[in-house]
């Protein structure tokens, strides 16, 4: 939605206040995510939010399909992209930790949190990641693992990335991609080729050995 103007001045925009409400989550939490604090902190009126949103409610359902479509949406892309081997797939799905714009941490960090509070945002959590875990399902069956194993590879790749976010895991990361290797060989099976680990550590501006 455009951003509006009229006698009355700078009303702001749709992004603009999904913005302000995807800061203020990240920062302390649901109970934050409120209109009036919103507001001053748009320096607007708290009667130009309802330009672009009915209520409260509607703007947390849209920062909750912002969550959706980025963090689940993204895993689902990764795990269907072109891949010559499982291990070239699985660090598609690496991407996914190491770059932000694919997958939100914090994001994910803060519905989480969330989720403690609320029965209809727990089950939102976890739609996400039965629809995570299926689609790396898919992914290692697609390589020609059965159903079951397949199953568990993908619950261990992604527990274990939940985990990480769940803990807060400040990890340098130097030392994470020098275990991106072994990462590989415990989730698939598989040693990834020197070739594909050039190309994912050149996609993430890392330097072995630098």
């Amino acid at each position: 939605m455009e951003a509006t103007l009229n006698e009355t001045g700078w009303r702001g925009s749709y992004e603009g206040w999904l913005e302000a409400a995807y800061q203020a989550l990240l920062e302390s939490g649901v109970d934050s995510v409120k209109i009036l604090p919103l507001a001053k902190k748009l320096n607007l009126s708290r009667t130009s939010f309802y330009w672009f949103f009915k209520d409260r409610e509607e703007l947390l359902a849209a920062l909750v399909s912002r969550w959706r479509e980025k963090n689940t949406g993204s895993i689902v892309r990764q795990s269907e992209a072109y891949a010559e081997t499982l291990a070239e797939a699985m660090l598609n799905i690496f991407d996914c930790w190491l770059d932000s714009s694919l997958f939100d941490s914090r994001f994910e960090f803060a519905v989480r949190s969330w989720a403690l509070q609320s029965s209809e945002i727990l089950a939102e959590v976890g739609k996400a990641d039965e629809m995570r875990m299926a689609a790396l399902s898919r992914m290692f069956r697609r390589f020609g693992h059965g159903e079951t194993m397949a199953d568990v590879r993908a619950r261990t790749t992604y527990l274990v990335q939940i985990g990480y976010i769940s803990m807060q895991s400040a990890e340098d990361v130097a030392v994470r991609m020098q275990r991106i290797p072994d990462y590989i060989a415990i989730y698939t099976g598989e040693v990834a080729q020197q070739r594909e680990l050039d190309r994912f550590y050149a996609r993430h501006g890392y330097r072995p050995g630098s």
